[in-house]
């Protein structure tokens, strides 16, 4: 994923994150500062994941709010081109 991405939709990626894995508590997933390497550390520490089986998770997880962002800027060239 984007870190420019991941960085600007860190709060609500944040609460998202709490309530599909609820063993990560506030302090662990606020201390990743939403740095994608923190948190596949986070996950093997916390979980037993390999790095590679982390970031797929990961990648897995944000998929959703990279597509909404590549719909949200491509609706915006839309009305700037009008």
């Amino acid at each position: 994923m984007n870190q420019q991405i991941l960085s600007g939709k860190w709060q609500e990626i944040k609460g998202d994150m709490r309530k599909t894995w609820a063993d990560l508590t506030n302090d662990e997933v606020e201390k990743t500062k939403g740095n994608f390497d923190s948190l596949v550390g986070l996950f093997k520490q916390k979980y037993g994941y390999k790095k590679e089986e982390a970031a797929k998770t990961l990648n897995r997880f944000f998929d959703k709010y990279e597509q909404s962002a590549r719909t949200s800027s491509s609706s915006q060239n839309e009305k700037t081109s009008r």
